[in-house]
């Protein structure tokens, strides 16, 4: 089995190019036995797959890692320790936006350190759900210097617009990295974002890459699934599935993703994801489970490589089809539309 790949997202600051992924984790998808997801924390660090992704929203997952990190130190495993790297998130709810204040934005930053049970956050990532209320520079201004006082390494994003994303810039914001939706269903960053990124040197990290699930072998020749779904990742990717031409055009592409992989012994889902990695910018792809039967294929991501002539044959057929509509996320923050409606804005006392 090949090793992991890593990259750096600034001087000293290494990461492994996939990382995992917490929201699973949160609420929403099912139970969690807490002793097995540790357990699990510490087989993906030992497979070489050392960057978890969390958020202070996704409910109880903080505290796992402390839990892990706590475990390590327990059990002389400050080895693991010595890898680790966790980036988490600030994400103000919505109905606080008009009113928070720095001592609010100190209180999260304090308070993921507690969960954590870390001295100084790896990277925070920042999100605001509503760019027509104009202080996310303000708020944004706060984190920087919560990263002067040491209390954060390194600073990112998550889910701005490129226009926004350009205001941060301006303001003296300097986000190591952008965390965004990406995959081959939703390409929405390739219109402006990912040329925005190389130009001042952000690096991509990429969830929905095998979006929820549905960029697998299980949904291949599958009729199209009607009804509620089993969770909240389905029933949003189904959404994008349907904004790119519906389940014909999605099955077609699921048909070609299973070709390529059987030239390479793998899965669709290995497939998309590596397909993502290899696109401009992107230096990682956050990849979510509840529990188990998955670190195998993951830790194997990088034993097979697409060739120039199979990504050709991948974003000519993802051309051929409609983009989601708007900049990164712009659907998604519409509350009134078939994608807002269905997102939880205030999480943090969940």
């Amino acid at each position: 089995m090949s090793d992991v790949h890593r990259t750096n997202l600034a001087e000293g600051y290494e990461i492994s190019r996939i990382l995992k992924g917490g929201w699973h984790l949160a609420g929403g998808h099912g139970q969690i036995d807490q002793d097995r997801a540790v357990q699990e924390m510490r087989d993906y660090m030992e497979a070489g797959i050392t960057t978890f992704d969390c958020a202070d929203i996704y409910t109880g997952v903080e505290e796992l890692i402390g839990t892990f990190r706590k475990d390590c130190k327990a059990n002389g495993r400050t080895d693991l320790l010595d890898r680790l790297k966790v980036h988490t998130k600030c994400v103000p709810d919505l109905d606080k936006l008009d009113t928070i204040t720095k001592a609010d934005v100190q209180e999260t930053v304090d308070r993921s350190l507690r969960r954590l049970d870390a001295e100084r956050l790896d990277l925070v990532q920042f999100h605001w759900w509503n760019l027509e209320v104009p202080r996310y520079v303000e708020v944004a201004g706060w984190l920087s210097e919560f990263q002067r006082e040491g209390k954060i390494d390194l600073l990112g994003t998550t889910n701005f617009s490129t226009d926004a994303m350009s205001e941060l810039l301006e303001s003296g914001y300097r986000p190591a990295s952008i965390q965004m939706q990406y995959s081959l269903i939703d390409r929405r960053p390739t219109k402006r974002m990912t040329e925005f990124c190389a130009q001042n040197g952000i690096a991509i990290l990429a969830y929905g890459t095998v979006a929820g699930g549905f960029l697998s072998d299980k949904w291949l020749g599958a009729p199209e699934p009607t009804g509620e779904l089993e969770n909240r990742s389905l029933t949003k990717y189904k959404l994008i599935i349907d904004d790119i031409g519906g389940w014909d055009v999605f099955q077609s592409l699921l048909r070609l993703l299973r070709g390529i992989a059987d030239r390479h012994g793998v899965d669709i889902a290995s497939v998309a994801i590596r397909a993502i990695l290899a696109e401009r910018q992107v230096a990682g792809a956050i990849v979510g489970v509840r529990h188990g039967g998955h670190l195998g294929k993951h830790a194997a991501l990088f034993d097979f490589d697409l060739d120039d002539d199979e990504l050709t044959r991948i974003h000519a057929a993802i051309d051929a089809h409609p983009l989601v509509d708007g900049d990164v996320y712009d659907v998604e923050r519409d509350r009134h539309g078939r994608h807002g409606r269905i997102m939880k804005y205030n999480l943090n006392d969940a």
